[in-house]
């Protein structure tokens, strides 16, 4: 039987990435909560489960692995049914983990972490104008991305979409875009609305950042 426990909060968008993924396998989990404030994510307990002290952690029977991508893939290779969201095919497989790698260095390192650390751990209320430059960046990229293709990388829903649009919608709390000329990043985002679970693992968490964040009242640096 999969015991599988999560570690995380459902403001984070590498959390819900997982949720998602975990949503789409229709595996159970138990969901652990993390209070970052608290710094519950400092304790003993939980660097003993991940010297990083980051989440999401994923517990599978006892063998522990972080980092949103690691766990995503990871979930996919050994519970899924197929290789559809994950696939084995090398050239297919090798967009997918590009994207992996751009959400990861470019849109949550440039365009999430970058302002919400200062922003909501330190109270700072002036953001330089580059960071805002750095997401507008970014919906170009995905914009281009998504030209003439359904999903983040290709025809089909993998991974890489739960990966990216866990962090794209979250990056309205910061930019917002505009559908019009952004018009691919609009349909592809209500594309992913439609997935029963995308409610639950991701929008809900995704309005408690936006909400957080427009709490600060941070302001871009002219």
């Amino acid at each position: 039987m999969v015991k599988l426990t999560l570690y995380g909060l459902d403001p984070s968008p590498p959390v819900r990435a997982v949720k998602l993924t975990l949503a789409a396998l229709n595996l159970p989990y138990e969901y652990v909560n993390v209070d970052i404030v608290a710094r519950e994510h400092l304790s003993s307990a939980y660097v003993e489960k991940n010297p990083q002290h980051t989440v999401p952690t994923l517990d599978d029977d006892g063998h522990f692995i972080w980092d949103s991508h690691a766990i995503i893939a990871y979930l996919v290779s050994k519970y899924a049914d197929s290789d559809a969201l994950y696939p084995k095919d090398l050239l297919q497989r090798a967009v997918v983990d590009q994207r992996l790698h751009f959400e990861t260095g470019v849109v949550f390192a440039n365009g999430i972490r970058s302002i919400s650390k200062p922003v909501i751990f330190f109270g700072q209320t002036k953001v330089p104008k580059e960071r805002y430059d750095a997401i507008i960046e970014i919906y170009d990229f995905v914009e281009t991305f998504l030209k003439g293709h359904d999903y983040i990388a290709g025809d089909q829903l993998t991974i890489a979409d739960f990966s990216l649009v866990s962090s794209v919608s979250s990056l309205v709390a910061f930019v917002d875009f505009d559908p019009v000329k952004y018009s691919n990043i609009s349909a592809w985002i209500k594309r992913l609305e439609q997935l029963p679970y995308y409610e639950d693992a991701n929008a809900k968490g995704a309005r408690q950042l936006i909400a957080i964040v427009k709490k600060t009242n941070f302001t871009f640096e002219s």
